[in-house]
Order: C-alpha cells, then structure tokens, then sequence
C-alpha cells in the first residue's frame, strides 16, 4: 500500500499489507506540487527513513528517475539503504520525469543501454543482495507497443534488475494482461493496477508470474477525500457537531502517535 508519511505507512500495515510503497506521486501531491522531479532527493529520502522507523514491514521507495544519471544513482541508493528502505524502483524516462497517468504527459524514454547502465550502478552501490533494485518500464505508458515492452523488460533483467514492473494506463487490464501471458523472462513482475481497477489480487495470482502488486496512490486520494468531506460538513452546518462522532477519537490518534511507548520510556527512566 502507498504512504506519504508514517503515519499512513503506520495505518496500511495495521490493514494487513506486506510492504509500503514509498510513493514519489503522493508525496509530491502531499506537498501541493506535481510530480515532475520537483522536490529534492533530501525530502523523499528523510520521509523514507521517517517511515522506516515505524513500521516492522519492507518499505519499497518510489525513486522515480534514480534523481539523475548512472553516477546519481550510484550515490542515491546507498542511502536509501541505509535510511532502512528494502528495495528501489527506478523507471527508464528521462530526468525530469512527467507523472505517468496524467493525460498528454512528456513520457521520454531512455535508451536501453543507459539503462541498463543504471541499473548496474544501482547494483554495484548495494551492500546487501537482500536490498532489491526493481526496474520500471514505461514502454507502454509511453504507447511503444508490446514489443518494446517486453524488449526493455528483458534487456533490464540482463542487467541484473531483481523484478520488472511494468506500467500501464489502459483502463481496462487486457493490456498488462497480453503483456504478462507474453512475457518470457525469469524476474517476477510488479504490477501497478491504479487504471484498471478491475484486475485483482486472485486473477493476478493466477498468472503465477506476478511478485508484488502495488497499490500507489489510494493513501493520498483516500485522505483528500475525507478531508473534503469533513472540511464541507464542518462549514455546512457551521459547527464540528456532525462530524464529530463520525471521526476517530483523540485518543485513538493519541495512540498511533506511540504515546504508549513514550510513557513506558518516562516510567523506566525519567528521573
């Protein structure tokens, strides 16, 4: 499940995920900005490590374009693993990227071999085989054709990437699904399926070839609904009476924040 910020991270893994996704779209709608390359590497990476040291689950950071070149990313993902992330997904468009399912986005690809490059320096920058580096295609979103997807795909397995996801924006699933039946290499896959809702969890197991689903955005989306929801109900009756019953209380917020722990430290040491 997606996360902005600890607190959705904390709430997505009380829901029974298995990992979080560290996503650089909500964090940059969290932040009113477009998800363009806009904020710093700083500001996704601190959230990251903020994230990290609430849950007991693996985080996946979103690091989109890998902030760079192959020297970039060489820097970039030491970090990320010492900020206690379990695994990166980089993508193959250009720096600065467009977000992907915005209608008539700029959606430059790199060539394969930059690529790959990347890739390499991503696995050379590890210190651990247990830290995942997973490449993102963006063939099809960039409406390249099968073909080319399933080309990148492999030619990023080559180079060492420890799944592929492969994107779509379709609004219907057959697209990712002729992908999946057509691809013949040993990585799992790692589908997104934010446009085509329809795909779940059982008939993704079927294909036994799919590793990991994320779902990447809904954390955002959820809040802003419910903020427009409270926020219009408060002004409409002129009051919080309505929707105070309705909320969680206080205290349950109270206890997310890890007030129990806090009180436990103060009794064992405060003198």
């Amino acid at each position: 499940m997606s996360a902005h910020n600890p607190l959705s991270a904390k709430l997505a893994e009380q829901a029974g995920f298995d990992a979080i996704w560290g996503s650089g779209f909500e964090l940059s709608a969290s932040f009113a900005v477009p998800d363009a390359s806009v904020l710093p590497m700083s500001v996704h990476l601190e959230m990251m490590r903020a994230i990290a040291t609430v849950i007991s689950i693996p985080l996946i950071a979103d690091i989109d374009t890998g902030f760079g070149n192959a020297v970039n990313v060489h820097y970039v993902v030491p970090q990320y693993e010492a900020a206690g992330v379990s695994a990166v997904v980089m993508e193959d468009k250009s720096f600065p990227k467009d977000t992907s399912l915005r209608d008539n986005a700029r959606q430059d690809l790199l060539r394969i071999d930059e690529f790959q490059g990347k890739i390499n320096a991503a696995i050379d920058a590890r210190n651990s085989k247990d830290f995942l580096v997973i490449a993102r295609v963006e063939a099809l979103i960039a409406g390249l054709g099968l073909d080319e997807a399933i080309k990148r795909g492999l030619a990023y397995e080559e180079a060492g990437a420890d799944a592929i996801l492969i994107h779509s924006k379709s609004k219907t699933p057959n697209e990712i699904v002729v992908f999946i039946n057509a691809w013949p290499g040993k990585a799992p896959l790692v589908l997104v399926p934010t446009a085509y809702p329809q795909l779940n969890e059982t008939a993704i197991a079927k294909t036994e070839k799919v590793g990991l689903v994320i779902y990447g955005n809904h954390a955002i989306r959820g809040a802003v609904w419910g903020m427009r929801q409270i926020f219009a109900s408060i002004r409409k009756h002129g009051g919080i009476e309505e929707v105070d019953q309705a909320l969680p209380t206080v205290n349950e917020i109270i206890d997310l924040q890890g007030d129990r722990h806090m009180r436990d430290i103060e009794s064992r040491f405060l003198r």
